[in-house]
């Protein structure tokens, strides 16, 4: 949505938003030509198709947000508050705990101890229910890659119990 300023003219900041973004599509463009093709591909759609869609949205996002940012720029829902550094603080605790476990603790450990200190940063006072949350998420991500599709991700203490 775009906010009426009384003709005070760009907003700079938006107008560098879009910008930036339209140099991501300009790098995402970059990229897709320099993907090999095969002659041999069988299917009608080849290894391109996929990144120059994204090329193409990634181009028309970044053209409205430049109009929008040459117009005035845009207005947002909230207005904008201070960041609260405990979150930030918890958000990136989890982060490293989750690296520094992974690989001898596991895979479902590690993701839970990342689940509870992100649901810590967005507020959650019960741990004990939010490491159940994410043990659960964890197992399931877990079966899903490692017992279906066969990739195997960071085993550890009960991955080696569910053999």
């Amino acid at each position: 949505m775009v906010r009426e300023r009384d003709g005070a003219g760009p907003a700079w900041s938006d107008v560098a938003v879009g910008l930036g973004v339209l140099a991501l599509a300009g790098v995402a463009a970059w990229q897709t030509t320099r993907i090999a093709h095969n002659a041999a591909v069988y299917a009608q759609v080849g290894p391109t198709a996929a990144p120059w869609v994204t090329t193409v949205l990634l181009a028309g996002l970044g053209a409205v947000l430049l109009y929008q940012g040459l117009r005035g720029g845009w207005e947002h829902g909230e207005p904008h508050g201070s960041v609260d550094p405990w979150s930030l603080g918890w958000v990136l605790a989890g982060l490293v705990l989750n690296v520094t476990l992974i690989g001898n603790a596991g895979f479902i450990i590690a993701s839970t101890v990342l689940f509870v200190c992100t649901a810590r940063a967005f507020g959650s006072r019960n741990a004990l229910r939010d490491a159940g949350f994410g043990l659960a998420l964890a197992l399931l991500a877990y079966v899903g890659f490692d017992r279906v599709l066969g990739y195997r991700i960071g085993s550890g203490l009960i991955e080696a119990l569910l053999g």
